[in-house]
């Protein structure tokens, strides 16, 4: 896949679904430190409903994508950040670099009406850049990720209603704790993907 042009996205340009415990800039780079148990999961085998992680979003149409880039420095179980697409409480798709079995792990949760989650462990991924891509086209939304300039790894294909009214963005949570410090370096959007492959 060829990333097309993209154009890189201030800070102030997104709106906070749930703020975090603290927002500060340093230099680019936007850090971010959770509260205590954010995440966001509806029902599936645990049987409970979060919707409390925190999100920075920017209007989602399509034809468009949009890029996050983070530091994946996670310690914790489930401690986690990427890119998240949102239509409403019950419509989502999350995708990013998490801890989990005791490694970091790339995943992508889809969630209409409850979710369902899906992990490859990425251990040469710890403490290094990670970027995360979200492409959305007619009623498909294309996830991919990669570290540092490593090649482009397809994450996703997930369905999305293309009348829904989307925002996308960052987000990070830590469900088992607060104060994760997240660094995140580049909030980028641009063209859609011209295909799959």
């Amino acid at each position: 896949m060829t990333s097309p042009t993209e154009r890189d996205l201030g800070w102030s340009a997104g709106t906070w679904l749930n703020p975090p415990a603290d927002v500060a800039e340093d230099g680019a780079a936007l850090v971010v430190t959770t509260r205590d148990g954010g995440d966001f999961w509806r029902t599936t085998s645990y049987g409970f409903v979060r919707d409390t992680g925190h999100a920075l979003l920017v209007p989602f149409p399509i034809g468009s994508a949009l890029e996050v880039t983070f530091v994946a420095d996670f310690t914790e179980l489930y401690d986690q950040a990427g890119a998240l697409v949102r239509v409403d409480a019950g419509t989502w798709i999350k995708a990013g670099v998490e801890v989990s079995d005791g490694e970091p792990q790339l995943g992508a949760v889809v969630t209409h009406g409850t979710s369902d989650w899906s992990l490859a462990p990425v251990p040469a991924w710890a403490g290094r850049e990670v970027t995360v891509r979200v492409s959305r086209s007619g009623d498909a939304v294309t996830v991919r990720a990669r570290s540092g300039d490593e090649p482009w790894r397809m994450i996703r294909l997930a369905w999305l209603d293309p009348t829904a009214e989307a925002r996308a963005g960052l987000f990070c949570c830590s469900p088992q704790r607060g104060g994760l410090r997240v660094r995140f370096t580049r909030l980028a959007t641009g063209p859609a993907d011209a295909s799959l492959h």
